[in-house]
């Protein structure tokens, strides 16, 4: 099949465009940077430079490549994840005004299926772990509740497509190489300074996903049912618990605790609910249709 993955620079740009070519898919990677159309050619898919937010552009590459399967990975962050919060309106305009672009092209000119990059870590699973029929926080606090509502409408436009099969794909928190949560990455950094807190109970339930096993279940997309899937791993795991086991894991002192009344104090009433309110994705319906098998953590 011949797939256009837009978006192909990132952390799981690059293990997914290995496993397409490994499969025999015949790539294009869509990027805006000339490093990031290096880094492209040299995983062996062809390179396309492309602003997404240029839609008269992203037509015209849609027409002449005419790919048979569309994987919109278009990401706007940060370097750091202390930065999310100065980065999350222009990550929000890529993804729908620039994803909105790449969408209406795929329809315009009859790609066949389109896979999206969506979350699976601001679900409301109530008392225990979402599923693909649970919500999105829309109300949360801060950027959780803005990039919710970001979420939510990508699901919602993904599906209403009258003319394309489309999948969802929720992942987890990515770690592994080139992301935030992997020893020489951001998160690892700060909580190495001490610029990490454990707040209040921790009582948050986090589930994490490889980008190799996230790599592995995007390329099972190409053939699996449409509909939404949790691409999650099989630990979810309270804060309390893992940012501890994490900081031993990378050879740092344990997080120091914060209460929550310091915390709205220091920090807002987004850290607290981050750490106390969040609960994590049942992987069940992706392990049984995609065949995702997700590697134990490191850290625990």
């Amino acid at each position: 099949m011949k797939i256009l993955v837009a978006g192909a620079s990132g952390a799981l740009g690059r293990p997914l465009i290995t496993r397409l070519r490994d499969a025999g898919h015949d790539v294009w990677g869509l990027a805006h940077r000339p490093e990031s159309l290096k880094a492209i050619k040299t995983l062996g898919a062809h390179p396309l430079q492309g602003n997404a937010l240029d839609r008269r552009s992203v037509f015209a590459l849609v027409e002449r490549i005419r790919p048979d399967v569309v994987i919109d990975q278009l990401t706007s962050l940060p370097a750091s994840p202390f930065d999310l919060p100065k980065r999350i309106p222009a990550d929000c305009t890529l993804r729908l005004e620039g994803g909105g672009n790449l969408f209406a092209a795929a329809s315009t000119f009859g790609v066949q299926r389109y896979i999206q990059q969506l979350s699976g870590f601001y679900l409301d699973g109530g008392d225990g772990l979402a599923t693909e029929a649970s919500p999105l926080r829309l109300n949360a606090p801060g950027t959780i509740g803005q990039s919710a509502c970001m979420y939510a409408q990508l699901e919602r436009r993904l599906l209403s497509a009258p003319s394309m099969d489309t999948i969802g794909l929720r992942y987890g928190f990515f770690y592994g190489p080139g992301t935030w949560y992997w020893p020489d990455g951001a998160f690892s950094h700060h909580l190495a300074q001490g610029e990490v807190s454990l707040i209040g109970k921790g009582s948050s339930t986090f589930s994490f996903i490889h980008v190799d096993d996230a790599a592995q279940a995007t390329v099972a997309a190409l053939t699996a049912p449409p509909g939404i899937y949790n691409v999650v791993d099989n630990q979810p795991t309270k804060m309390s618990a893992w940012l501890p086991a994490y900081a031993r894991w990378i050879g740092s002192a344990p997080p120091p605790h914060m209460n929550e009344q310091e915390a709205l104090r220091q920090i807002g009433e987004e850290s607290i609910y981050y750490q106390n309110n969040l609960t994590g994705a049942s992987s069940r319906k992706a392990v049984e249709t995609l065949s995702l098998n997700p590697q134990p953590l490191p850290w625990l």
